[in-house]
């Protein structure tokens, strides 16, 4: 078996195990297994063409792959250690960004290579030749847009920069004028190759980058994180293409598929089209919104939210990205453990954009080891709101807003959201009375059956811990035991 035909099958084998990656990410009880098929996909893939280049590079480019192997495992592992599960989002966001940068730089070298008097432009001829110009011009360009939108995009999660979107005059006009500039360009460059044109689309595609995810308000970064997924997806299937490498080009279109679908699934969570979330999303101008006052919020603290939830028969715990910050996930398990041994029926509900990354408070929540069974979708649980005796809301603000239910003129208007709003008493557990992500104010705060807990929401939920032990510590001293610490040791 030669070389080249091993790799192939190598990339094959690759290929499935990225497949049964996908597909055990896909639930929570076989998502450690996905991830160990997809390590297992990159090994082979990466050993496959290490083994197909040593055919055809000198000494100096072997020791060179190997040193910028080492480069990068380095730096992926240091990053995996040190990331915190809120950084989780940013994280990816500049991941993306690499990708993107990388189908740019392949898409250049493909110029160079064939176009500029490269050893393989004589290879290349006819109708050969024009689809390799417009598989480099695509390439640079989606390349170039993941780039820069994933670094903006990074900005915004990080807080670097304002979650607002940009409202630039135009800038629908903007955005259709650059993809009808590219259009142009791609037809100019597949007869006629120039490297000014090379040069022109990618400093269009960069500027075209920056402007569609800066001009996305924050309640739809959930939304561009999976969009720019699904890019950077597309932007490797482009360099598969350009270096005749069938693995990029399989795993290209399984992230791209999978990415765009996921935008879909994400876009019809919020009752929004694809095409709004890319043309400005949430933050943009949908009317005048009730501005009017919404009265007085009213406050509560730990003790009381604890006689609150051991009176309570049901309770339903609604996690969003303050959870995340405060890093809650740990107590919030404790919590909801010792209300079960108490007999109150304890379950989640997890809005599927909860967070700021598809799935983000269901990682958190199986991170705490919280039984997969009580977690539940917005779909499952919304109509048990209603029957429900407390709703604790730790960290959530845009998905349980009822103004995307009640009042039209909302920016948010239209998205479905968790109705916490109808139990018979709500707690919020908030730092302050600022708006969420998507800056829109929450009328839920003022409601009568809402009352907010302010401060840091581990330690206010270490604080209940304290309070149900201190009144639960008679009772289970006159049975000689023990009461169990908010660590979860004795």
């Amino acid at each position: 078996m030669t070389t080249v035909t091993a790799a192939e099958a190598a990339y094959v084998v690759a290929a499935l195990l990225f497949i049964l990656s996908l597909a055990g990410l896909s639930q929570h009880r076989t998502s450690r297994s996905g991830v160990v098929w997809g390590i297992a996909g990159m090994v082979v893939a990466l050993a496959a063409t290490i083994g197909l280049a040593s055919r055809s590079i000198t000494v100096t480019g072997l020791v060179l792959i190997a040193v910028a192997t080492a480069v990068g495992a380095g730096i992926g592992l240091w990053r995996a250690r040190v990331v915190a599960m809120t950084g989780m989002p940013e994280l990816i966001a500049i991941m993306h960004s690499l990708v993107g940068l990388a189908a740019a730089f392949v898409g250049w070298n493909g110029y160079l290579d064939v176009d500029a008097g490269g050893h393989a432009g004589e290879e290349l001829t006819g109708s050969l030749l024009r689809i390799h110009h417009a598989e480099v011009f695509i390439g640079v360009f989606i390349g170039a847009v993941t780039f820069t939108g994933s670094v903006v995009a990074y900005l915004k999660l990080a807080a670097r920069i304002k979650s607002r979107p940009l409202m630039l005059p135009g800038r629908h006009a903007l955005n259709l004028g650059a993809l009808a500039a590219f259009a142009v360009l791609t037809v100019a460059f597949v007869a006629r190759p120039h490297v000014g044109l090379l040069i022109a689309v990618t400093v269009l595609a960069l500027a075209l980058g920056v402007h569609l995810v800066a001009s996305i308000g924050g309640g739809d970064m959930p939304v561009v994180v999976s969009m720019l997924n699904s890019y950077s997806g597309w932007a490797a299937a482009a360099s598969g293409f350009l270096l005749a490498n069938n693995l990029l080009i399989v795993t290209g279109a399984l992230v791209g598929s999978s990415g765009a679908y996921l935008s879909y699934i994400m876009c019809k969570a919020m009752n929004r089209s694809f095409i709004s979330v890319i043309a400005g999303g949430f933050g943009a101008p949908a009317g005048t919104s009730d501005a009017s006052d919404h009265g007085e919020h009213r406050e509560i603290g730990a003790e009381d939210t604890a006689e609150l939830l051991r009176a309570a028969s049901s309770v339903i715990i609604t996690p969003g990205y303050g959870m995340a910050v405060a890093q809650a996930q740990y107590p919030v398990a404790e919590l909801a453990r010792k209300l079960r041994e108490r007999g109150v029926e304890v379950r989640f509900a997890v809005h599927p954009v909860a967070g700021r990354l598809p799935g983000h408070m269901n990682v958190l929540l199986a991170e705490a080891n919280v039984p997969y069974d009580i977690v539940l979708e917005m779909d499952e649980i919304n109509d048990d709101f209603a029957a429900t005796s407390v709703v604790l809301v730790i960290g959530a603000n845009d998905t349980v807003n009822p103004a995307a239910a009640e009042d039209p003129a909302s920016p948010i208007a239209g998205m479905p959201v968790l109705h916490v709003w109808e139990a018979a008493d709500v707690v919020v557990f908030k730092r302050s009375m600022a708006t969420g992500y998507a800056g829109v104010q929450n009328p839920l705060f003022f409601r009568e059956n809402t009352q907010m807990l302010f401060g840091d929401a581990k330690e206010r939920v270490e604080d209940i811990l304290r309070s149900l032990d201190a009144t639960d510590a008679p009772v289970l001293a006159a049975v000689g035991t023990t009461p169990r610490a908010p660590g979860g040791t004795r």
